[in-house]
């Protein structure tokens, strides 16, 4: 149950000042959940006592705040996408006022207002709570449209390249070693988003012992970056390709020793080729303030139990952040967007 004061019923055992300072709501502003017919502050979005979904009140539209609680990794939510920036310039008190109610450093909404790109501002559980969102931000002059998680996955998970045969014509592309390639034009491509795929990862051991709390005895951290780029046929999947996981044997007598420096010379190929694919190269220059709002995953595992001594036993752990579905959400984003102003026969390669 949350412990936010908004949260607190109307009949409360608070006393003096402390008293003073709960919300307090009339009967007639209580909001009943139609699920188990209990009253509700208007405040809330979801019950109190059965987690539904509140009827949306008019009367309790000022009232209402969203929760944007941080999403499991499995859970499907929705997004606040900026329309464009603002036709003024936005006062001081509008973008801290919308900061508030995002829970957002001003800075962070300030940089997104004006990158004039369509980025997210707000996640959220509910369709119900992205749209109090999207009315609230219209108050103070920000456009926002709420795309859903499906939405952003219908083109399916990426096809991962592996090798490629290049000509001048296009390209086939291969999934694994022996399979069945997928034949292109280069004109068929229509969109390459490039970003960069970081791995941070977290080794550490505790002592685990019955008479004391654990503590950390040691800690490591290792951190992996590649180049990662993915292009786009029509409405189909996407191929996804990492520079540490791509045969570069297509650049033939151009193929050099060190992945990085390959995969430079592989985007160069495809810029020179498929000329007219809309490129989106600005991932990298937003990824950090893009952590706000579509936070790194992250993944924890045990490496398990050790016994050091006679009597002392110690536990390793392994916790992991990765920006791969960052990165996805975004380079599916610039995908949907660029279908909607794209026009042209439905070529199946």
């Amino acid at each position: 149950m949350s412990k936010d004061n908004e949260n607190i019923p109307v009949d409360s055992f608070a006393v003096g000042p402390a008293a003073e300072a709960i919300p307090r709501f009339t009967p007639d502003q209580m909001v009943t959940c139609e699920s188990c017919l209990r009253s509700n502050p208007p405040t809330r979005l979801q019950c109190l006592y059965c987690g539904g979904s509140l009827p949306f009140n008019n009367a309790a539209f000022d009232l209402q705040k969203p929760d944007l609680r941080p999403l499991e990794n499995w859970e499907q939510g929705y997004n606040n996408i900026l329309k464009s920036s603002p036709a003024t310039k936005l006062s001081d008190e509008a973008v801290a006022t919308a900061a508030h109610l995002l829970k957002l450093d001003k800075e962070v909404l300030n940089r997104l207002i004006l990158s004039k790109q369509a980025l997210p501002v707000a996640r959220t559980a509910t369709r119900d709570e992205a749209s109090l969102v999207q009315r609230r931000l219209s108050a103070v002059g920000i456009d926002t449209e709420i795309i859903a998680d499906v939405n952003l996955a219908e083109a399916g998970a990426p096809f991962r390249v592996r090798a490629a045969e290049l000509s001048n014509v296009g390209l086939k592309l291969f999934e694994r070693q022996g399979g069945q390639p997928f034949e292109l034009s280069w004109r068929q491509i229509l969109l390459l988003v490039v970003g960069r795929f970081t791995v941070q990862r977290v080794e550490s051991r505790e002592e685990n012992s019955r008479r004391k709390e654990s503590r950390v005895l040691e800690a490591s951290e290792f951190f992996t970056d590649e180049t990662i780029f993915d292009f786009y046929v029509s409405d189909r999947r996407p191929f996804r390709i990492m520079s540490k996981s791509f045969d570069f044997s297509c650049l033939g007598p151009t193929k050099g020793l060190v992945a990085e420096e390959n995969m430079v010379r592989l985007l160069d190929v495809f810029r020179r080729n498929a000329g007219e694919a809309t490129w989106d190269d600005s991932y990298n220059l937003i990824r950090k303030t893009l952590e706000s709002i579509w936070s790194l995953e992250r993944t924890e595992q045990s490496a398990g139990w050790r016994r050091d001594r006679p009597g002392k036993l110690t536990k390793g752990n392994i916790t992991e952040f990765s920006n791969e579905a960052q990165f996805h959400k975004y380079s599916s984003l610039c995908h949907l967007l660029r279908l909607r102003t794209y026009s042209q026969p439905n070529e199946q390669p």
